[in-house]
């Protein structure tokens, strides 16, 4: 990933430059200079990887993107970043965010290098060279439709090259929602036959057939969920030519099809693909070798905060480190900052250099949401854990070595303190010079609310995120530096496939199947089995496999399309429902005062038109095929 990513980056001025920023608009290549980008296999090569280039810019700044807008964490009020204008109803055609001009520029560069690739006959490329070639285009074409499919819905499919002085009337309009799946898992098809399902270190980005096979599966596992399938709100969406957009009739068989891919894809990836969850032995190699300590956690054995540290590494290690679980990744890479994922979400007053606090954003913050659907150690939601506290106790001291700790964080499950910080808990063990952090985030000197000192930059719910935080990170009082490094950003790997064809086969009733692909996950994830007798009209097998997929794919771009494809965004992301601890009320509040269950203070809302992005209202004007999404 490391190594393509370079690559991406340094052809991206190649990528801009050729195309422009009109739909579909695409400079036509009729430059005294440009038949330098394919004169020889080197350069045609660098003309490939602008082609991928698209694909890390839908990943960058992840944490603030538009899919970031769920019930997952908040962000600092004063942010107004992309995913707290879409969770506030505030895009409108003439304030349009979200993938179109990435993907279709892109699209554009990708038949510029079909186009000339026969054409330009670059030296030194073999007809083997060009087989692969034309794959991986097939692919990152089917990835940004993919993409634009999952912001905007039906999408116009864009199949061959446009030059700058094609028509408007000849441009595409929306095609049907199951067009555009059709056809994206058809060139997803196309280019896994020609794709090596593994590649090497140095060629970590590039696409491979396991990472078709993946993808294909999530398309249709979101084709056959309950927007796309009998329930979209909007029964009238039709494109100019009066052909409806979005079919209103259930079809048990867009599960079926999605099992298929699913068993398809796990099959591909545990053969071909030498994919496998993260474990605890490639885990403690990396931990011992970076000579990081065990977590402190109360009433746990070594062994629990082992797999604390399994965790955590999962999502900071790469393939060349033995991780071999992510099946396509990105790394992400802004305003010049390592990761703003990982700095965005580390705490203030790290450590001090010259007397100066210094440290992360505190931009991050899990609601209680989050916080009440991460497993007890039992595996088990906390108010269904009759062996947990109850409710009215949750805010109370759990009396532990830190009594700032309360109820509703002691006795959960390993991933819990793996990726969440709370009031009292160490977040991470050499990142204050060398020595563990022990949050104290009622105090306004330490990590607590401060607004004279950091101004925008405020935790607001009194928890924090670690999950793309590595373990051996370290802030040096001595220069105010640190080993921050760039985490990949996994944007599929073989956990959610079980997860994915868990879903499919609760769907079809089968619920053994179900059962067995949950307790894969939540094997590795070091919490019980779950059985026959764990279903109930409390939680439903489809609950487990919604709430599973919460816990384990947190944080990680899922939870924005999943609560919109079942139809209960609705429900989860209406006004009122986010809420954290009152951490944001006052400057050093007493235990008491902090520990309230308060409404973040944000303009959420929800209204249906939600479901989908809007079409710019340029985009329109330069496309009169093109209909604007209902509601806008």
């Amino acid at each position: 990933m490391k190594k393509l990513k370079k690559h991406i980056y340094i052809v991206c001025l190649l990528a801009f430059g050729l195309i422009s920023c009109n739909y579909l608009d695409v400079v036509p290549p009729e430059t005294a200079d440009f038949k330098d980008t394919m004169k020889d296999r080197e350069a045609t090569l660098n003309f490939l990887y602008s082609c991928y280039a698209g694909i890390p810019l839908l990943y960058t700044a992840a944490v603030y993107q538009y899919y970031s807008s769920a019930d997952e964490y908040a962000l600092p009020p004063l942010w107004t970043k992309d995913a707290q204008v879409a969770a506030w109803n505030q895009i409108s055609p003439t304030n349009a965010i979200g993938p179109w001009n990435i993907c279709y520029n892109n699209l554009g560069q990708c038949h510029i290098f079909l186009k000339e690739l026969d054409e330009l006959s670059p030296s030194g490329v073999t007809e083997e060279d060009k087989t692969r070639w034309k794959a991986e285009v097939k692919f990152c074409e089917a990835f940004y439709h993919f993409a634009l499919l999952n912001a905007y819905g039906p999408i116009p499919l864009v199949t061959r090259y446009y030059s700058q002085n094609t028509a408007t009337s000849d441009f595409p309009g929306r095609s049907p929602y199951d067009i555009c799946v059709d056809s994206i898992s058809k060139w997803f098809d196309e280019a896994a036959e020609n794709l090596p399902a593994t590649v090497q270190e140095d060629e970590l980005g590039r696409a491979t057939s396991t990472a078709c096979k993946a993808l294909k599966a999530r398309l249709l596992l979101y084709a056959a969920s309950p927007l796309w399938n009998g329930n979209f709100p909007y029964s009238s969406w039709k494109n100019k030519d009066g052909k409806e957009l979005v079919s209103h009739t259930y079809d048990i068989n867009k599960w079926k099809r999605a099992l298929e891919a699913c068993d398809d894809a796990i099959s591909w990836a545990e053969t071909k693909g030498e994919r496998s969850l993260f474990n605890l032995a490639t885990s403690e190699s990396i931990r011992k070798n970076e000579n990081v300590p065990l977590p402190k956690i109360d009433n746990v054995d070594s062994l629990f905060r082992e797999k604390v540290m399994q965790m955590r590494y999962l999502m900071t290690t790469t393939e060349d480190e033995g991780n071999k679980e992510i099946i396509y990744g990105t790394i992400i890479n802004d305003n010049s900052y390592t990761s703003e994922q990982e700095i965005g979400a580390i705490p203030h007053d790290v450590t001090t250099h010259n007397g100066t606090p210094i440290g992360g954003w505190s931009g991050i913050s899990p609601y209680l949401f989050t916080i009440e659907h991460f497993y007890t150690y039992n595996g088990r939601v906390p108010e269904l854990d009759p062996n947990f506290s109850a409710p009215s106790e949750w805010f109370t001291s759990a009396g532990l070595s830190n009594p700032d700790i309360i109820k509703l964080n002691e006795y959960r499950e390993p991933r819990f303190y793996a990726w969440l910080g709370y009031d009292g808990g160490e977040y991470s063990s050499l990142i204050s010079d060398g020595f563990p952090l022990v949050l104290s985030l009622r105090d306004s000197k330490k990590q607590g609310y401060n607004p004279d000192l950091y101004n925008r930059d405020n935790n607001v719910t009194g928890y924090f995120s670690k999950k793309y935080v590595q373990p051996n990170i370290k802030w040096r009082s001595s220069d105010g530096g640190s080993n921050m490094s760039e985490p990949p950003y996994p944007i599929i790997r073989l956990a959610e496939l079980y997860l994915d064809r868990a879903e499919c086969y609760a769907a079809l009733g089968e619920t053994e199947s179900s059962l067995k692909d949950l307790n894969i996950v939540r094997k590795r994830a070091g919490i019980p089995n779950l059985t026959t007798a764990d279903i109930s009209s409390k939680m439903t097998l489809m609950d487990w496999v919604r709430n599973e997929r919460f816990v384990e794919l947190w944080e990680e771009g899922q939870r924005y399309y999943d609560l919109r494809r079942w139809c209960l965004a609705p429900k989860y992301l209406k006004a009122g429902s986010r809420i954290g601890l009152n951490a944001m009320e006052k400057k050093d509040p007493s235990f008491t005062e902090f520990n309230v269950p308060t409404k973040v203070n944000q303009s959420f809302q929800w209204t249906d038109r939600m479901y989908l992005l809007p079409i710019a209202s340029s985009e329109l004007y330069s496309n009169p095929q093109l209909v604007q999404a209902p509601g806008y």
